[in-house]
């Protein structure tokens, strides 16, 4: 694994790079399959295994060397059998580990680089004390026809409460009520020393912390009370309609981006909030340290919504816009759309009641346009995925003796292989100079070494060494 990771960093001059722009594509993989290794059994109410597998690029973040972490949502709801519970189920939030195989290819054939996913384990999500679940009375009847019943997991224990995307998983209070099971995660990031991930949901919102090792919450982040909804429904439409302030069901926090220094979460909205203007949207800025937080506005510009943020710096980000259309929606894809965006000097809005089209919002650049960049590889758009949601940077690679990033790309494909396709991962490459001509640089995050997955002879060798160290995103060639 690591000698397949160093082979992809250091080959240097080996085969050229059809048409290098400022954004290139570098390698595509897919990785499909029925079941995650969460070891779950039994059924869903809807009929689909406890165990499936999907949904993995709601959101994507790396964990060190060429291991990252995918999120799927709240589980499989695309397939209808109980509109009073908006189609969701039981199904426990988790997160899934998986190794990045990314070597060069034989020259002149295809990609520069040929891209292997690999599922190596599946964490579930718990809280540790006791959590709000629904009864399931007067919500119908499963599949089978037979009454819904409770929503909490029959795997629970008194130290174990898991996370689950049915709907009605709620209680008193507002949608800001951390005792509440329902949970429909969608950002992730890995913090600097490797022993947590912070995840971002769109159901309070909340920004959870939780254990990396055992899928325990560990921590809470308060966030401004104008981002919650008061009247609660297990109908996404009837919370619409019964709220005129907070977010919009099923459009909470989409994106979440963690700094380089490991200091600073940032979040954003999917869509605009009940009280502000269409297309003006709002990040959060979370100092992980005091908990306190600040808001930005940030407009639209083609897509109807933003899926993720990741950060190029302390201040600099690259956020994915874009529209519904493309494979699994039986559509063709239009727009997606990446944008650097920059909060230096930016207004902070938190006092701002209601955003209209006048306030103040960040500048953007467009980075590059997702659909031109894969028509021009052959990629047609009915075949590129509807919902590109997640983005990590990874391990820079050499490429004619220039080193170059990787902007890891995926796809929500809701569970539903058949139509939205497998899951995949795009590989895009830029280099500083690329960046520099939209007025952006690059610092990577650093990960503790010790927190990362490596061989054992690798860990012999750096228990043998004494080497205290960091792997860091950007290698120098």
């Amino acid at each position: 694994m690591f000698q397949k990771s160093l082979l992809a960093l250091f080959i240097s001059g080996a085969f050229s790079v059809q048409a290098h722009a400022a954004v290139d594509l570098l390698a595509i993989g897919t990785l499909s399959g029925a079941h995650d290794l969460s070891g779950l059994t039994g059924t869903l109410e809807n009929g689909a295994d406890a165990d499936i597998l999907g949904g993995m690029g709601s959101g994507f973040a790396w964990a060190g060397g060429n291991t990252f972490i995918a999120t799927p949502d709240r589980g499989p709801n695309a397939v209808s059998y109980n509109a009073n519970v908006d189609d969701t189920t039981s199904y426990i939030s988790r997160f899934q580990t998986l190794t990045m195989g990314l070597t060069a290819n034989t020259p002149g054939s295809g990609f520069a680089f040929n891209l292997t996913p690999t599922l190596t384990k599946t964490t579930l999500l718990y809280s540790p004390t006791a959590l709000n679940y629904g009864t399931g009375a007067g919500l119908g009847n499963k599949l089978d026809g037979t009454p819904i019943g409770s929503g909490a997991p029959a795997i629970n224990d008194t130290t174990h409460q898991y996370f689950t995307g049915r709907s009605d998983n709620y209680g008193a209070g507002t949608s800001a009520n951390t005792n509440n099971a329902r949970f429909d995660p969608e950002g992730v990031r890995v913090s600097n020393d490797g022993k947590s991930v912070f995840v971002s949901d769109e159901y309070g919102p909340y920004v959870y912390q939780f254990d990396r090792a055992t899928g325990a919450r560990i921590n809470t982040y308060t966030l401004p009370s104008n981002l919650a909804v008061t009247n609660l429904s297990p109908v996404g439409q009837t919370e619409i309609n019964g709220n005129t302030v907070g977010r919009v069901a099923n459009k909470g926090m989409e994106g979440l981006a963690l700094t380089p220094d490991g200091k600073t979460l940032v979040g954003i909205m999917q869509a605009n909030l009940e009280q502000d203007a269409s297309k003006m949207l709002r990040i959060v800025t979370i100092d992980i340290a005091t908990g306190k937080t600040k808001e930005f506005g940030y407009k639209l510009s083609t897509g109807s919504g933003v899926s993720e943020i990741v950060a190029l710096n302390d201040h600099q980000f690259i956020v994915d816009e874009r529209d519904g259309k493309g494979l699994g929606d039986g559509t063709t894809a239009v727009n997606k759309q990446l944008f650097k965006i920059d909060i230096t000097g930016a207004t902070d809005i938190s006092g701002v009641a209601s955003m209209t089209t006048s306030t103040p919002v960040v500048g953007k650049t467009l980075f590059t346009d997702l659909v031109a960049l894969l028509n021009a590889k052959g990629i047609s758009s009915d075949k590129i995925p509807s919902k590109i949601e997640g983005l990590a940077f990874g391990e820079d690679v050499m490429i004619n003796g220039v080193s170059t990033h990787t902007l890891y790309v995926t796809n929500d494909n809701d569970f539903v292989s058949s139509v939205a396709g497998d899951n995949k991962f795009y590989v895009l490459g830029f280099t500083d100079a690329d960046l520099a001509s939209i007025g952006a640089t690059y610092v990577a995050q650093q990960i503790a070494i010790a927190a990362v997955p490596e061989t054992d002879t690798y860990a012999m060798l750096l228990a043998g060494l004494g080497i205290m160290a960091f792997v860091a995103r950007r290698k120098t060639a």
